[in-house]
């Protein structure tokens, strides 16, 4: 199968480490013009320098700037065909009880999670209607289908929340063409944080956490992004409203 994008326009957030940056970077290689969003301006402008991509600074809290970045796109491109919104994390938090959790915490971790991914696919989805043709994958997360190894409550319920509204999205824009699907990574060293992470369980931990996996490795960036290439593509056309665990296997 060969999946090309010549002459496709492409957004990617969270571009600035990790599984954002080897999506920008496959799609990319794969013949799309790529535009790259994060809030990290340092990380993303060297990225986008060295890679030869257009970066955009962007908080995903700030509805107004979601829509001045698709805004950007278009002024730049004149059309957006791929959004893949890989922008989310923990934001610096740790796993503790109930009780713990704070408003802030909790609502700046849906903030980097979910509000970005839906104001962007907002101010997307006219400049796709006007194309005809759509592709938004989001990157969600096996906690947004079970409880998180993190045990963080928040990023639990941001990821499942994140998976709702793919499907509403799915629903929503598939009439105009565009098809809405979602890729649930299992672990990936991909960034500091799933480092600390991955560290945080020690040998017996990471040698369990291996072992629960049916290929008996951890993920890497690339496959994550090798299964967003084939969502956004168009041998995937008649593919909406799924969630793909990209996990290595898991019983």
């Amino acid at each position: 199968m060969d999946i090309r994008f010549d002459g496709r326009v492409a957004l990617v957030t969270g571009a600035a480490q990790g599984i954002g940056r080897a999506i920008a970077l496959a799609l990319a290689g794969s013949g799309a013009r790529v535009f790259v969003a994060d809030i990290d301006r340092g990380k993303l402008e060297a990225f986008a320098g060295s890679a030869g991509m257009t970066p955009l600074v962007l908080d995903l809290a700030d509805r107004k700037a979601c829509h001045e970045a698709i805004g950007a796109v278009k002024a730049g491109a004149g059309r957006l065909d791929v959004l893949v919104n890989a922008a989310g994390g923990v934001r610096g938090q740790v796993g503790g009880a109930i009780e713990e959790v704070t408003e802030a915490g909790w609502r700046a971790i849906f903030e980097a999670n979910v509000d970005g991914a839906m104001w962007l696919a907002q101010a997307a989805a006219p400049l796709m209607r006007q194309g005809g043709w759509g592709r938004i994958v989001n990157i969600a997360s096996g906690a947004g289908l079970r409880p998180s190894l993190t045990g963080i409550q928040a990023y639990t319920a941001a990821k499942h929340a994140l998976v709702g509204l793919t499907k509403q999205l799915s629903q929503d824009l598939g009439p105009s063409g565009i098809t809405c699907n979602a890729v649930a990574p299992g672990f990936v060293r991909s960034n500091p944080t799933t480092e600390r992470q991955w560290q945080s369980y020690g040998p017996e931990g990471q040698a369990r956490l291996v072992a629960s996996i049916h290929t008996r490795r951890l993920g890497a960036a690339e496959d994550i992004a090798n299964a967003v290439l084939f969502l956004a593509s168009d041998q995937a056309g008649w593919i909406s409203g799924q969630i793909l665990s990209v996990d290595g296997g898991r019983s």
